[in-house]
């Protein structure tokens, strides 16, 4: 197969990792589980993304398939709460960071001009993940209980998963080449790009799952249905499911990083439309906008990395941004749920997350204009 044409192979490699983990993921886990697990992830995308710059993605990817894999079957056999919760937390956050930023950025050097399509093809996996664990979980339970299904999903994650980390490779270049074309992530971090990005992420990061927690309660407090907020709260991961596979080519064309500010310029407008309304329609455009205003930028993130830093440490600076992510992700659930107990109301919560959302896009508005340009190895 030609190098070209086995881009396409390391896209779904990629696909299939991010939609094994987070299908395990998101299978059993509640919220403080959830939570911890992550944290985690996010937490260990840094020195999983040098270790696949290091080492590789392949040996990466199968690290973190062996972590879910073991955190199942030893969730199968726990004798407690405690324990069942510990191994599930900390195996699927080990896990899914091993192969979440390893599998992203193998993807990045194999494109040049459909790079943040072909990014959007491969975070859908996400998406689909999240779609596919609790349907598959609910499933196996009815057919094999709750330790048989750990078992299944154990399998199910080693063969899929297994054959996915064995199928992803750098690209033949930068194998063959030694230390590869770009800028290593010591550079990389003493750019104010660098920053700029980071600093977006922790800001869009803390808004973006108060509709992720608050969209059903507000839609019941309206008068509406519990389904009817559910089906809200569904929609915006539908909508991230397509901002995954449609943006990225507009932006391919357009330019990735004015399709940045403008995904968080979305955000922004979509929470102030959730802010100004409760008309069950327009809550739902709400959440199916704001869902492919998502999904676009968490395709976008990697290709611009490898737009301006190039392919050395593609998998390392992403991960590290992904931190960004993780402090945003942490306490914005947190902020949201303080604010509302304190007032009552959802209005500070909404206004909060739509100002930090234009701040994301503002901490992005330098690098618009900014000419980029993968600098040369050796720098």
């Amino acid at each position: 197969m030609s190098s070209a044409r086995y881009g396409w192979v390391v896209v779904a490699a990629a696909f299939t990792l991010m939609f094994v983990g987070f299908a395990a993921a998101y299978s059993f886990a509640v919220a403080l589980v959830f939570s911890v697990a992550a944290f985690l992830w996010f937490l260990l995308g840094a020195p999983g993304g040098v270790a696949a710059d290091r080492f590789g993605p392949r040996r990466v990817a199968l690290l973190g398939v062996a972590s879910l894999v073991a955190a199942l079957w030893l969730a199968s056999e726990a004798r407690s709460v405690g324990v069942l919760y510990a191994t599930y937390s900390i195996g699927i956050g080990l896990g899914v960071g091993l192969v979440y930023v390893p599998s992203i950025g193998a993807v990045q050097p194999w494109f040049g001009a459909n790079r943040a399509f072909a990014s959007g093809l491969a975070v859908a996996g996400i998406g689909a993940g999240n779609i596919a664990g609790p349907l598959l979980a609910a499933w196996w339970i009815g057919l094999f209980g709750w330790r048989g299904a750990y078992l299944a999903l154990a399998v199910f994650v080693l063969v899929l998963g297994g054959a996915a980390a064995l199928a992803i490779r750098q690209q033949p270049g930068i194998a063959a080449a030694g230390p590869a074309h770009g800028v290593p992530l010591q550079l990389a971090m003493r750019t104010p790009a660098f920053w700029f990005i980071y600093a977006s992420l922790v800001l869009s990061c803390v808004g973006l799952f108060v509709p992720m927690v608050h969209l059903g309660p507000y839609a019941q407090d309206a008068g509406y249905t519990e389904a009817q907020g559910v089906t809200l709260v569904s929609l915006i991961g539908l909508g991230s499911l397509v901002g995954r596979f449609t943006v990225g080519g507009i932006a391919d064309r357009l330019g990735r990083m004015p399709s940045l500010a403008a995904m968080y310029v979305g955000l922004g407008l979509m929470l102030l439309l959730w802010w100004s309304t409760t008309a069950w329609w327009l809550l739902a455009l709400f959440a199916l906008v704001f869902g492919i205003s998502y999904g676009a930028y968490v395709a976008l993130v990697p290709t611009i990395v490898m737009d301006l830093y190039g392919a050395r440490s593609v998998s390392g600076i992403i991960g590290t941004l992904y931190t960004g992510a993780g402090i945003g992700t942490l306490i914005g659930p947190w902020l949201a749920g303080a604010a509302f107990d304190a007032l009552g109301s959802y209005d500070l919560p909404i206004l909060a997350a739509a100002a930090l959302s234009f701040l994301a896009a503002f901490c992005v508005a330098p690098l618009v204009r900014q000419k980029i340009e993968i600098a040369h190895s050796g720098q």
